[in-house]
């Protein structure tokens, strides 16, 4: 079974800008649920379909077939639940790895988010000086999540729900 392995940090600052170049990606979701998700993603000229199983640690099963761009356009168009995802996904090769730095645009602007793809769960990668703190287990970063609740809702969702002490 195809699996992805995945961590994913908030991004700190901007010293990563020149190491890559972005592809500007949109995707929505036809079937987004906790325990499987059914994406359209047109990234630059290429577009996919994408089956992504529940995740457990930091692994789920994924499979990922290309389609015509045509056909993608159509589906984010008029099958896919809002809101969709815009995001320039840059690729820095560092130490070894891949570094996929998202930077959000539309109702998730002013997110950047880092992701590293591994071989294995406890593989040991070296942090760049621009990785700032670990979300790989806060599913509000998933991009599944961030189409139904946009990063700039987040502070008017925490006043609603009021103080998170606990007594």
């Amino acid at each position: 079974m195809p699996t992805e392995i995945e961590r994913k940090f908030l991004v700190k600052n901007d010293d990563w800008r020149s190491l890559g170049t972005g592809t500007f990606y949109c995707q929505g979701y036809l079937v987004n649920s906790p325990s499987k998700t059914l994406r359209v993603r047109i990234a630059g000229e290429q577009a996919y379909l994408t089956i992504k199983g529940a995740t457990t640690g930091i692994a789920r099963a994924e499979y990922e077939y290309s389609i015509p761009v045509d056909h993608a356009q159509e589906l984010l168009q008029t099958l896919c639940e809002p809101a969709l995802i815009q995001k320039t996904r840059y690729r820095v090769e560092l130490g070894g790895v891949v570094w996929e730095i998202d930077e959000f645009d539309g109702e998730n602007q002013g997110l950047i988010v880092a992701e590293v793809e591994l071989a294995d769960e406890k593989q040991a990668i070296a942090l760049p000086d621009w990785i700032g703190a670990e979300v790989s287990h806060d599913r509000r970063y998933y991009n599944a999540n961030l189409s139904k609740h946009p990063y700039c809702r987040w502070a008017e969702q925490a006043i609603e729900d009021g103080p998170t002490t606990v007594e």
